[in-house]
């Protein structure tokens, strides 16, 4: 509990301190945000900052900060550093880059601004790429909800298909109708259930004062069986860094009054996440090392979902037991809508097609549902398709947090700022990446030492690609001069 209790307090200084010096290298202003220079009524609205916060912190949310957190804690206390150390230096600076650099570009989705900084050609590799990953979402949180919604109804599988075609139906709905008519009221109260399950568990921990594995024990766990790198890196994304985020800021960019609200809203809602990742993780170590398994007359075996619901009826009884429902059930839903809504305005900005006309959103939403719909097809019918969505999900994410990361280091090494403090994550993600494709049993299934030899060179190539781009772009700026 030392070590939980510390990262806490770590994350907390995090924002008050990293954030702050992030924002000055940005450098917000008084200039017209996109929300109030392009309203529309539909994707471009002022929204009130706290809104603004809660929809941000869901939408990147979802059940990612607390499943991968569940299987992220079998690595041990490891996992309290990536977390800490992966949040403030990291995810939350990736997410408020990401956010302000959406709206100093009117609005842009990330495809757009990876073009501009990396290139046309990264640009279309990367539309398709955030396109199928943002389906991918959809497809697994119409699934995972509709399977636990189903077995409350009966074992039958028409119960399972029966809440598929609900949850879709939202989807398409959401999707379609302006941001403010149904994100804008019901997120808030997801995301304020979400942190409040998250509170109660935290003073449940304090309470219990658990024994549990601490940073000066070592850093591996009892109960895995992947090394720490690079799986640890993949396993937790969203509650360290997640490539997704990126796909998500620009959904609130659009809706931000002031640039001077940036960092409440982007950082601050990384690190909030951060927090209810740290208090899942802790809960988990509680879980499998801890005795609270026994204590709850569960098996170590549960899946995530399962540990969900099992360790909040147990602790905070039925009003937990609701929380939980609406942690594994409400939540990816909230995550599946804005990502096929994200889906949507990607293509239209591609295509440059407007979308205040509710036909011209109509002819992107049909081919969109329809290959979602193939997607979760393969999902259900595949015993084991929920796995290998997940998995190639969670390497695709973490890839395109990548160039996210690449695109915004040549924005400060261009606008002479900072740089260094996304091309050192970028590096170290570039690395990651590399080595988890080459191990992976859904990719190409190396040896290790195959893996680290690959992650080696990844980092010796990017290197050698970044400074050698970095001397010629400094020779062009100086002759500018």
């Amino acid at each position: 509990m030392i070590t939980f209790t510390l990262s806490l307090v770590a994350l907390v200084i995090g924002y008050v301190l990293y954030g702050k010096f992030v924002e000055r290298v940005f450098g917000p202003d008084d200039r017209v945000t996109p929300a109030v220079a392009n309203a529309d009524g539909v994707d471009f609205i002022v929204l009130p900052g706290w809104k603004v916060f809660m929809i941000q912190f869901l939408n990147i949310a979802g059940t990612g900060p607390i499943f991968g957190a569940i299987m992220g804690a079998k690595f041990g206390p490891a996992a309290y550093l990536w977390i800490v150390l992966g949040c403030i230096f990291a995810g939350a600076t990736h997410d408020y880059l990401s956010g302000m650099l959406s709206m100093r570009n009117n609005g842009a989705g990330q495809p757009e601004l990876i073009g501009r900084y990396l290139g046309n050609t990264t640009k279309k590799v990367m539309l398709v790429f955030s396109v199928f990953l943002l389906m991918m979402v959809g497809a697994v949180f119409v699934y995972s909800p509709a399977l636990i919604l189903g077995k409350m109804c009966s074992d039958s599988l028409t119960w399972v298909y029966i809440w598929c075609g609900i949850i879709f139906v939202y989807y398409i709905i959401a999707t379609m109708l302006p941001i403010d008519k149904i994100i804008g009221k019901i997120y808030p109260l997801f995301a304020i259930s979400m942190i409040f399950m998250a509170v109660a568990l935290m003073a449940v921990l304090f309470v219990k004062w658990p024994s549990l594995p601490e940073l000066t024990d070592g850093l591996h766990g009892e109960g895995f069986t992947s090394p720490i790198f690079p799986a640890l890196f993949i396993t937790i994304a969203c509650g360290a860094i997640s490539g997704f985020h990126a796909t998500q800021t620009p959904l609130m960019a659009r809706c931000v009054k002031s640039e001077k609200m940036g960092r409440p809203m982007f950082y601050g809602a990384m690190i909030t996440e951060g927090l209810v990742a740290l208090i899942w993780a802790t809960v988990s170590m509680y879980f499998f090392y801890g005795g609270a398994a026994q204590d709850l007359g569960a098996s170590l075996s549960l899946q995530a979902p399962e540990v969900v619901t099992t360790v909040s009826e147990g602790w905070l009884g039925t009003f937990g037991g609701i929380l939980a429902l609406l942690g594994v059930v409400a939540a990816p839903i909230t995550s599946g809508d804005t990502a096929l809504r994200s889906a949507r305005l990607i293509i239209a900005e591609f295509i440059h097609l407007e979308q205040r006309s509710i036909m011209k959103r109509i002819w992107i939403c049909i081919p969109l549902f329809g290959a979602t719909l193939l997607l979760l097809f393969y999902n259900i019918q595949n015993p084991d398709g929920f796995n290998v969505i997940w998995s190639y999900f969670g390497w695709a994410n973490q890839t395109l947090a990548v160039f996210t990361l690449w695109a915004i280091t040549v924005y400060l090494v261009r606008e002479r700022k900072a740089f260094w403090i996304t091309m050192i994550p970028a590096v170290f993600m570039t690395v990651v990446c590399s080595s988890f494709l080459m191990i992976s049993k859904n990719a190409f299934g190396f040896d290790m030492m195959v893996g680290y030899g690959v992650g080696g060179a990844a980092l010796i190539i990017s290197l050698a690609w970044f400074f050698g781009w970095y001397k010629k772009e400094n020779d062009r700026i100086k002759k500018q001069y």
